[in-house]
């Protein structure tokens, strides 16, 4: 019996025929614009509400809103995707710019409306949302509520959001231009190559030592020479974020990223107390690898080097069945609805030129589907890749019959469930490794991905906490910045590392995103919280599926202590509930070094 074919090309036209020169796609953005305006038209007239009988209008409001949000939410998904599958796609250009604008328009809009509801007096509210009609939104109206209290008056925040298009944001921008400027020669074996940073960076885990290093080198010089470049930009950047704090009585730097996560800084910080003192046994780890590379202590451009040549290749079919498989071990529903994505084409897997790089998922709410893109070439990572975005996708999927209000989850709650579905493919590999190369090759990989989240992403948090705290006396010059990211990489690497990334500040992207602040620990938790549902479904087996689709339709209608608490009985602001998902990668690092033992 010959295998399945799945299609490794997506269908767009489903949604809309004629990709970005779609005539119903061009119908879709006019509609969007009339719905704004009619949005813009019912504030204009809306009055603060005095009683509870005004909590039919608030419902009324609340529908204009979510079938607004979800018309902008589809185009924009739509033309992410045109412009992910060809970069050189000219009308896709021009419809993101379009969209862009009218999520500006929208955004101001729901930032009135909170501003509204703040002004309604405490008896009154507390009323209104215990009504019937609003009680199911009760947790996000009470969120927009408090988030209108802690910002200053609406006239005041949209002079900040005005102001933040050339000041803010224009910083963030021009980051991206200096980079996209920035190339590196290398000699690569005998060739000589001109790379960009991506393609350069991509280079550290190439199977050649002297590439790696060689990269790196390179690489590091380039930061070197335009480091003030990069210091002003994030000492802008940074300046204007603590300016716009100050002005609303906001103490923390932490304060917006952990409300944005629904998180306490109490959990926050059991979190990483329960990395640090698990410290040892991954230094361990990275000395054992420094010695199968021929040296003492790691270097920086060793950590992704791989420690064995593992060959295997696994075709698009392969891979896809091997998913499905394993899926299907953990719950019917999850595998039947990753059949479903293979089978009615919602993956962009083709290996060719003009994608953009990287992978993820996107939600078409108005179609009630999602589209998944990467590019596969066959490696066991893309099998964990394109298991993470399907997990992504069944989180969207088991929120369909919530209502829009209830579905706009956090991003440390977002990566629980592709971590998970990332987690479930990942151990099954390990597990069917059929020679000791190959299972080492699956074991580091997951190793490594504890490592990044450990070690990578808390010095990553350690940099950017202490950064913030200095940049408060004034502005902190590029040599102290390398002196502050160098501190924070040893200490968070338990002192194993023989070479720091001392600029590692001025290659990462994630320091100069200006609408998220603190582009860090929600990959750490969203991984940790993964692990401790994971052993749970261990524990449980099929039984827990429904389980874990009760726990993903809360994510977004609960803080995540009370989301823990709920579905798993744990209590996250304890180091204890922690400890229980490090303890099962430092299982994978007691059999890795058992593999390289003698």
């Amino acid at each position: 019996m010959g295998e399945k074919r799945y299609s490794e090309v997506w269908d767009l036209d489903v949604f809309f025929q004629g990709g970005s020169e779609s005539q119903t796609l061009r119908l879709h953005m006019d509609e969007v614009k009339k719905m704004i305006s009619v949005l813009e038209k019912n504030i204009h007239n809306f009055a603060v509400p005095s009683s509870i009988d005004d909590a039919d209008k608030i419902a009324q409001l609340i529908e204009t809103i979510a079938s607004t949000a979800v018309y902008i939410e589809q185009a924009g998904a739509v033309i992410g995707c045109l412009l992910a599958e060809d970069t050189t796609d000219r009308h896709a250009v021009i419809l993101e710019s379009e969209i862009g604008s009218l999520s500006a328009r929208f955004s101001t809009v729901l930032l009135k409306v909170q501003q509204m509801l703040a002004k309604i007096e405490g008896e009154t509210w507390n009323a209104l949302i215990a009504s019937k009609l609003l009680q199911q939104f009760s947790f996000k109206l009470n969120e927009w509520r408090e988030e209108a209290a802690l910002r200053l008056s609406a006239e005041e925040e949209s002079m900040i959001t005005a102001l933040s298009v050339d000041g803010y944001h224009g910083w963030s921008q021009l980051y991206d231009l200096l980079v996209g400027d920035l190339s590196v020669r290398l000699d690569i074996e005998g060739e000589e190559k001109t790379l960009s940073v991506g393609q350069a960076n991509n280079l550290s885990s190439h199977e050649n030592a002297a590439v790696r290093k060689q990269s790196f080198e390179e690489l590091e010089k380039v930061w070197e020479e335009k480091e003030d470049f990069f210091a002003s930009t994030l000492n802008h950047i940074a300046g204007f974020r603590l300016a716009v704090y100050e002005k609303r009585g906001w103490d923390s730097v932490l304060q917006e990223p952990l409300f944005m996560n629904k998180m306490s800084e109490q959990t926050l910080q059991a979190m990483w107390s329960a990395i640090r003192e698990s410290q040892a046994p991954f230094v361990r780890y990275l000395n054992k690898k420094a010695n199968i590379l021929g040296t003492e202590k790691i270097h920086w451009y060793d950590i992704g080097a791989p420690v064995t040549a593992s060959t295997q290749k696994i075709s698009y079919q392969e891979g896809a069945e091997f998913i499905l498989n394993h899926f299907g071990e953990f719950g019917s529903k999850f595998e039947a609805f990753s059949r479903k994505a293979f089978e009615d084409r919602w993956i962009e897997a083709e290996d060719r030129s003009n994608k953009r790089p990287g992978g993820f998922c996107t939600d078409m709410p108005l179609s009630e589907q999602s589209r998944i893109f990467m590019t596969y070439s066959g490696s066991m990572s893309n099998v964990a890749t394109l298991a993470h975005e399907l997990g992504h996708a069944f989180h969207s999927h088991v929120l369909r019959p919530v209502h829009w209000m209830n579905r706009q989850y956090a991003m440390g709650v977002a990566e629980t469930a592709s971590t998970f579905a990332e987690m479930i493919v990942a151990d099954a590999a390990v597990k069917a490794a059929k020679t000791k190369e190959e299972k080492l090759a699956l074991l580091e990989d997951k190793i490594q991905r504890s490592v990044a989240f450990f070690m990578d992403i808390y010095a990553r948090f350690l940099f950017e906490t202490r950064f913030y705290e200095e940049r408060k006396n004034g502005i902190v010059p590029a040599t102290r910045l390398n002196q502050l990211m160098t501190e924070a990489q040893q200490e968070a690497f338990g002192h194993a590392l023989d070479t720091t990334h001392p600029h590692f500040w001025a290659s990462k992207l994630h320091f100069y995103l200006t609408d998220v602040p603190f582009y860090n620990f929600p990959y750490t938790f969203g991984y940790l919280f993964s692990l401790s549902i994971y052993a749970k479904a261990l524990e449980e087996g099929g039984s827990f599926e429904e389980k874990y689709i009760a726990l993903l339709q809360d994510t977004a209608v609960m803080s995540v202590e009370e989301l823990a608490m709920k579905h798993l009985g744990e209590d996250v602001t304890k180091q204890e509930f922690w400890q229980q998902g490090v303890a099962l990668c430092i299982k994978d690092v007691e059999e890795f070094l058992e593999l390289t033992s003698g």
